[in-house]
């Protein structure tokens, strides 16, 4: 699909080749003799690639390249460049230039260029359009009240303005992606692109295209040129998330990239040299696959800059009913579906079940439990029969009380008529009435409390004074 060009340049003839070749190509091609117009156009009518001549009259073109680097960020710029200015053009790729083409032009060399500019344009605004729905649909930050998240979000926004490289580990769906990207928007480099990469999902023989990008002819397939990732994310930040399943012979590449911040497209001899902070996860202990010679124990240690370890949702069940209340209200919003309410008895069953699949599960059993139960009340006997299975455990809590009194009366409504206002504080006249009474059953013993009911004591005795319950 064709794109659109601006050529600025005051010689006609450079121009009319230029413009021959792109239109030959499929482009929409619009020319500028000046920096002046080439500007006014821009500000009219903003394309998606422009080729702009060092030497201009009035404005020159490194003056024009800071303008358009500075008010469109991204729009890629190709310089060309006459015999004896090579060293003026090096100083316009640093100034952000895209690429640069001596004359007199190639057409090959026009060509390739034109295609990657267009390309990275393109792929940068799907970036950007994805990273905006992504920011809507999911959380800025970790979600909970509990010590260990409230920690863990202290230390993101201390490590979040630095450029120091982080390494975050944790069991599957602990939510490493979000602890990422919540350390892109709090970073000086926010306003540049976050690429994410799955190691894990690449297949072997194609990692190094997608990370590096190829030229044309690299390899069979390769039937057009394609830039990769660590490129797209020059000046931002790039996740490199399940890194424990790349193999030996890629960590070693990356090794080498990672130090120098260099390297060349697959099949191809440009070296192309980039700024990117990295961001990598891994749900592997490290240590343990580089003793089985598996990782390479110098990449793990320039990696691991700044460790962050995400804790797992079961050491952390005091955030379920927010995390819960997160998705009801986002999954409301993307469908449209009736908002459902957990009773407090299946809270309780839901805060004593494992989770092996830690938040990620949570919100998939959310959202099946949406479609089972829209706009109604989720009570303990509506829980699938996995979840079930802890409930006997917790049958002496006042969650159990309150279903097998619900039971007896015939219906749930009948139990909470003349009750609380609304579920926020059923639920916190339900955690006053489970507090006081676990409590008594541990003699007033906080620590035993504590291990009762699956709490820190710093999180129990902030609870325990909110609830005003007294305490020797």
């Amino acid at each position: 699909m064709g794109g659109k060009v601006l050529i600025i340049d005051d010689e006609e003839g450079i121009r009319f080749s230029l413009r021959g070749i792109l239109e030959d190509e499929g482009h929409v091609v619009t020319e500028a003799e000046s920096g002046e117009l080439g500007l006014e156009i821009i500000g009219t009518d903003i394309p998606e690639l422009v080729f702009l001549d060092i030497w201009l009259p009035g404005i020159d073109g490194l003056e024009v390249l800071d303008t358009i680097v500075e008010a469109h960020k991204g729009l890629p710029v190709i310089m060309i460049s006459g015999h004896g200015t090579i060293e003026t053009a090096v100083t316009a790729l640093k100034k952000g230039a895209f690429d640069f083409i001596e004359k007199p032009l190639s057409l090959e060399k026009v060509v390739i260029a034109t295609r990657n500019g267009l390309e990275f344009s393109r792929l940068r605004q799907e970036n950007l359009a994805l990273k905006t729905r992504i920011n809507s649909e999911q959380p800025a930050s970790l979600t909970g009240e509990s010590q260990a998240i409230e920690s863990l979000n202290d230390v993101i926004s201390r490590v979040a303005p630095t450029e120091s490289w982080v390494l975050i580990t944790g069991e599957n769906g602990t939510g490493k992606e979000i602890v990422a990207r919540s350390i892109h928007n709090q970073s000086g480099r926010s306003d540049k692109p976050l690429v994410a990469v799955n190691c894990a999902a690449i297949p072997e023989e194609l990692i190094e295209s997608e990370l590096f990008g190829h030229e044309k002819g690299a390899f069979t397939g390769a039937d057009k040129a394609q830039i990769g990732k660590f490129e797209l994310a020059d000046g931002g930040i790039l996740f490199l998330d399940e890194i424990g399943d790349m193999s030996l012979k890629t960590q070693a590449k990356i090794l080498r990239i990672l130090q120098e911040q260099s390297f060349e497209h697959v099949g191809g001899r440009k070296t192309i040299t980039v700024d990117v902070r990295v961001i990598a996860a891994t749900n592997k202990e490290l240590l343990k696959e580089i003793e089985v010679g598996n990782f390479r124990e110098d990449l793990y240690y320039r990696l691991k800059v700044f460790p962050l370890e995400l804790p797992p949702l079961r050491d952390r069940i005091e955030d379920i009913p927010l995390l819960i209340n997160d998705f009801i209200d986002m999954l409301v919003r993307q469908h449209g579906f009736k908002p459902i309410s957990f009773v407090p008895a299946a809270l309780d069953i839901l805060q004593a079940y494992p989770w092996p699949g830690n938040v990620r599960e949570l919100k998939n059993f959310v959202e099946r439990m949406f479609i089972m139960h829209a706009g109604d009340f989720v009570t303990p006997e509506r829980l699938p029969p996995e979840f079930l299975s802890v409930a006997p455990a917790r049958t002496t809590s006042p969650s159990s009380v309150v279903s097998e009194t619900a039971a007896d009366q015939g219906s749930f409504d009948t139990l909470i008529a003349g009750g609380p206002a609304d579920l926020k504080q059923a639920r916190a006249d339900f955690e006053a009435r489970f507090l006081e009474t676990k409590l008594k059953e541990c003699d007033g013993n906080i620590s035993q409390l504590a291990k009762a009911v699956g709490l820190e004591r710093s999180s129990l005795y902030r609870k325990l004074k909110a609830y005003k319950i007294q305490t020797d």
